[in-house]
């Protein structure tokens, strides 16, 4: 139990580093990165895609802060999540499986790009008018914040604060989901993935949607060992978007509008999943 607390220490810090060294950037950079954003529609779900491939949980909690504060559009969060790979890349990488973490990485890519433009084209063309509303808001505050400058230190204590908070919050997540991942063990997993293996997509998603960096290990591990195919592991690391959903749920405001992200990106995940195993086949 005490490497779970370990691990759960070590994960967290690993993300307030993160976390901290983006806002810190992204607050010189927020003009920039708005502007760019903003004025790229059709591409931003692409640069998000391409943020998403850093192997860092960090990445997913930090869009989704981004999102929160309406910096990035829900097709570009959804971009983010599905490009995500965190550790998988690493387990992947020191097993000599370089061809599979190429077509992985491309294949999220791909993915992120064309279903967040997607989502962002009907977005858009449903919410037209709260979308212009929340631009001219935006807008204003940009406006606000150019004209207030905060002194350097300023700005290091305030992204110092508000990285330990998502510290606090991802530690509790880990130390949570590690402790139930301890519990059931990596062995009860793997055979029932082994024994149901025609499932193997949508058992890889559910295993995915857990919360917890040790997921992605858990389905790299399993590939490594043949026991899921690769569409089962793209299921699984397209909705492994780390502790990112889970970041989005601490704002109450949008439940509904959180519950819709975690449902298509579920959908997405199996639906290429199911897709790329009846192509290349279940093993």
């Amino acid at each position: 139990m005490l490497h779970v607390l370990e691990h759960a220490l070590l994960d967290s810090l690993k993300v307030f580093a993160l976390v901290f060294t983006l806002f810190f950037l992204l607050h010189f950079l927020e003009k920039y990165v708005n502007k760019k954003l903003s004025s790229n529609k059709t591409f931003s779900p692409l640069f998000g895609a391409l943020f998403g491939l850093i192997p860092q949980c960090g990445i997913s909690v930090a869009a989704s802060d981004l999102y929160l504060k309406k910096k990035i559009t829900i097709g570009t969060l959804l971009a983010v999540f599905i490009s995500c790979s965190d550790e998988a890349t690493f387990i992947l990488l020191s097993n000599g499986e370089i061809l599979a973490v190429i077509t992985l990485l491309l294949s999220k890519l791909i993915i992120g790009f064309l279903f967040g433009s997607m989502i962002d084209a009907f977005y858009r063309k449903k919410q037209k008018l709260k979308d212009n509303n929340d631009n001219v808001e935006c807008c204003h505050h940009n406006h606000h914040h150019t004209h207030n400058k905060h002194k350097i230190i300023d700005v290091i204590l305030h992204n110092f604060f508000h990285a330990l908070e998502v510290f606090i919050y991802v530690l509790i997540v880990n130390i949570i989901f590690g402790t139930l991942i301890h519990y059931v063990g990596i062995d009860n997993i793997r055979y029932f993935i082994e024994d149901n293996r025609y499932l193997s997509p949508l058992f890889a998603s559910l295993i995915g949607f857990i919360p917890n960096c040790a997921s992605s290990i858990v389905l790299a591990e399993l590939f490594v060992e043949e026991l899921i195919s690769f569409g089962a592991l793209l299921a699984g690391l397209t909705i492994n978007a780390g502790l990112g959903l889970v970041y989005l749920f601490k704002s109450k405001e949008n439940l509904k509008q959180n519950l819709y992200i975690v449902i298509v990106l579920f959908l997405i995940a199996n639906i290429v999943g199911y897709l790329t195993c009846f192509i290349f086949g279940f093993r």
